[in-house]
């Protein structure tokens, strides 16, 4: 930039976009947070009350962090991209080790209280966003973070990075949403259906969960709203196809 340049800005709509996600997030978590102090006893590890360690996890987790994680690349626009992708994997990695937690706390609940495991759609559907997942994060650190992978195998892996990031992302809401409607069903079945206000909450919070992935997904396929390349970025990786592919940038 030149000296004396105004400071870069963001197109116009995307802060306050970002702003309502991230307040929406916050809220979805006071929700859950409310809702298992409220209503279900609140969360201890070595107690009857583990189970609840689960969905507090999933919705930080696998929800709110992996949903911040995709914004990265809108939020710091005129940072160096190194320092913008090391984010993006930080975030998703630690999205993965507070799910892994809430795993965890779900398997050994139901193996104290002789709970067999694995037989919902909705522990079918989180298992597989959780693996996945996973697998996604551990790609896209080969590919992306690492020095290794050659210029033309980063073009074509970066529109499946993109499109599985966005699918696990819905998936990982409607695995939320499912765990909401089945956790429901078996502690309030007989009164869910007379509007009871465990069942409302339980139902805003199902709500919040869908309308903060709408405006993720919003903010992430505005095209005029993704991160420009800076100057440099193209020079350097102009560079790095010369050298991984032995051919010039032309060429």
């Amino acid at each position: 930039a030149m000296d004396g340049a105004p400071p870069p800005t963001s197109p116009t709509g995307l802060s306050a976009y970002v702003a309502v996600s991230q307040l929406l997030g916050l809220t979805l978590l006071a929700t859950t947070g409310a809702w298992l102090g409220c209503y279900r006893g609140g969360v201890a590890w070595h107690s009857p009350l583990q189970f609840n360690a689960h969905p507090l996890c999933m919705v930080l987790g696998m929800v709110f962090l992996q949903g911040d994680a995709l914004l990265v690349y809108r939020v710091f626009r005129h940072e160096a991209k190194r320092s913008t992708k090391a984010l993006h994997a930080l975030l998703h990695g630690l999205a993965l080790v507070i799910a892994l937690v809430g795993i965890i706390a779900v398997f050994e609940s139901h193996r104290t209280k002789g709970i067999p495991d694995m037989y919902s759609l909705h522990s079918w559907c989180g298992m597989a966003a959780f693996v996945l997942y996973l697998l996604q994060w551990l790609l896209g650190c080969g590919f992306f973070l690492f020095p290794g992978a050659s210029f033309s195998l980063r073009g074509q892996y970066k529109p499946q990075h993109i499109f599985f990031g966005i699918a696990l992302f819905i998936l990982s809401i409607t695995s939320c949403l499912l765990g909401i409607t089945e956790m429901l069903l078996f502690k309030i079945s007989d009164s869910y259906s007379h509007f009871v206000p465990e069942g409302i909450l339980a139902n805003t919070l199902g709500v919040l969960l869908v309308a903060f992935g709408l405006v993720v997904g919003y903010v992430l396929t505005r095209e005029e709203w993704k991160r420009p390349p800076l100057a440099e970025e193209m020079a350097l990786s102009m560079d790095f196809k010369t050298l991984t592919e032995g051919e010039s940038p032309g060429g």
